[in-house]
């Protein structure tokens, strides 16, 4: 554990375990970039722990085509344990599958090795039960945790279990995370749920998590690949070639890219698209996957200035992303989800172009964005139709200044400098 361990202790391994590709998820890329970054950093190896794709497949999570999903860098191995037990066994057996991985892992290291979940529920339980299973065992592995708050964690688990009464739930939950070494959470506004989720379960069961979560969670931003966005405009010949193949116009539509989900707004920017100058002008192009896709895709198909497209890769992602009029987010609260962060409006920055960026103040997204965008009220139609028409009425200098200030903003959340940090903090720092 971290006050065992020398601060001078180098890490050579790295394992993760998170809900990994073909999820589309950005806690998934941000465990891609964090593996990447490692290998850059010259750990000897790094290892993520996720599902078996035919679980995947079979759940209600949004995914990217198979086919999509760019290649790990050498040095970087992706295991899908299969479920231990049978039958009989009605649930946890991929929990205790994973919590076998990471201890076979371990047995293997001859380093220090740094473990980190994202997503403590289920991930954090998997690791505590793996590193614990080595208390009685002379000859312990050298290793630290890492766990990080998501906002599905707090903002679903432990809501909802506070909402039904079930204390316990949320008190499970809290305990797991202050067991890991380093506790991290993705934004201030998420640390700030966090201390909040405790102060409820102190009053009604007389603990101090709040004091704890206050002391002990650190910060730590989701980590993006700046450069695979910030080298765009140095492509011009792979961006005129995405733009023919989707049948696309450079700066001539307004993109929405994230989960296709009521949380996410894209209702809204429909209704708001059809009522500003936009329309008719721009294409409005909906880029995702998720529970609301068959109905806008519906909208879609009564509609041709709107198109809908469920297969963009990640290498395409950047590009559309450079080559929109505008890019909105418009996620706003709701008792399944709040933005935590706001990771596909940091990548839009980074991106550059002309286009900016169109959002809320929901939850975490301002701690990404740096306000370097328009901004309307959450689920306020008016006010989305009123920045839509704000970029009509922007000339080619001032889209391109907010662009770039926005894109200076998003450097710091660039994967190594984030890596750099959480191995900061790992020593104490």
């Amino acid at each position: 554990m971290i006050d065992q361990l020398p601060p001078s202790t180098d890490f050579t391994s790295f394992i993760i375990i998170v809900r990994a590709d073909p999820i589309i998820c950005g806690h998934s890329t941000e465990a891609r970039n964090l593996a990447e970054a490692a290998i850059a950093k010259g750990f000897e190896s790094v290892h993520i722990i996720s599902y078996p794709i035919e679980t995947l497949q079979g759940s209600r999570l949004p995914l990217k085509p198979l086919e999509s999903i760019s290649p790990y860098s050498p040095g970087i191995t992706v295991h899908r344990p299969k479920p231990i037990g049978d039958y009989k066994v009605l649930d946890g057996r991929l929990g205790y599958a994973i919590s076998g991985e990471i201890v076979d892992l371990l047995h293997k290291q001859s380093g220090r090795t740094l473990i980190m979940d994202l997503y403590l529920v289920p991930h954090g339980q998997m690791v505590l039960n793996a590193v614990q299973s080595f208390d009685s065992i002379p000859a312990s592995p050298n290793f630290v945790t890492i766990g990080e708050a998501v906002g599905s964690d707090i903002t679903n688990v432990v809501s909802n279990a506070l909402a039904a009464g079930q204390i316990g739930a949320a008190q499970m939950v809290l305990s797991n995370y202050l067991q890991h070494d380093l506790p991290v959470a993705v934004s201030q506004f998420t640390k700030d749920l966090i201390v909040e989720s405790g102060q409820t379960v102190d009053a009604q069961l007389g603990t101090n998590f709040a004091q704890q979560l206050e002391e002990r969670v650190q910060i730590s931003f989701p980590a993006i690949d700046t450069s695979a966005y910030t080298t765009i405009e140095q492509r011009p010949d792979e961006i005129n070639a995405l733009m023919a193949k989707r049948g696309l116009q450079q700066d001539g539509y307004v993109m929405f890219l994230s989960r296709i989900a009521p949380a996410k707004g894209v209702d809204d920017l429909i209704e708001a698209y059809k009522k500003s100058q936009l329309y008719g002008q721009k294409q409005l192009v909906i880029c995702g996957n998720g529970p609301m896709k068959g109905e806008i895709q519906q909208m879609a198909e009564t509609d041709p200035n709107i198109r809908v497209l469920d297969d963009v890769s990640d290498e395409e992602k950047g590009i559309i992303m450079h080559a929109c009029y505008a890019y909105c987010l418009p996620s706003k609260p709701r008792p399944e989800f709040i933005e935590t962060f706001g990771i596909a409006v940091a990548e839009k920055m980074l991106s550059g172009g002309l286009g900016p960026v169109i959002t809320t103040r929901t939850g975490g997204i301002p701690e990404a964005s740096g306000s370097y965008c328009l901004e309307h009220e959450a689920g306020n139609v008016d006010e989305l139709t009123a920045c839509l028409d704000k970029v009509y009425s922007m000339s080619d200098e001032e889209r391109a200044q907010l662009s770039n200030d926005a894109r200076n903003f998003a450097l710091q959340f660039d994967r190594a400098a984030i890596l750099d940090n959480l191995l900061r903090l790992s020593h104490g720092g």
